[in-house]
């Protein structure tokens, strides 16, 4: 279950080698969450790229997962969902017991929009 609510659609979501994995995401530029960031010139929130994150690691490893810890997190460009609503999310997921760890760089296109390390405990 989604937190976000149609806020987006898992494409396609590939595993490689190594616990390396993509998929691709098509952002709902009709969600409601974008009338109120910004009317008119619509941003996808970052939480909201964080949240999208951890459910496509939960869906990957099968388990339930709680954010511990943000190492690295660099916004490096705005999501405008009506200009560049389909996005490449590259995984880097290991499964270290308890915890799992994630290497997350999101794309439009050929710019890097997000670059995410962090740890999630399972529940």
């Amino acid at each position: 279950m989604s937190l976000l609510n149609n806020f987006y659609k898992v494409q396609e979501l590939t595993a490689g080698e190594n616990g390396n994995h993509i998929a691709m995401v098509m952002l709902n530029a009709q969600h409601d969450i974008f009338k109120g960031h910004f009317p008119g010139n619509p941003v996808t929130p970052g939480v909201c790229m964080m949240q999208i994150i951890k459910e496509l690691t939960q869906q990957i490893t099968g388990e339930k997962l709680m954010m511990k810890q943000a190492t690295n997190v660099k916004f490096m460009a705005l999501i405008n969902p009506e200009k560049t609503p389909e996005l490449k999310i590259e995984l880097d997921v290991k499964d270290m017991g308890d915890t799992v760890s994630v290497k997350n760089t999101t794309c439009f296109g050929d710019t890097v929009a997000l670059k995410l390390s962090c740890n999630f405990s399972k529940n």
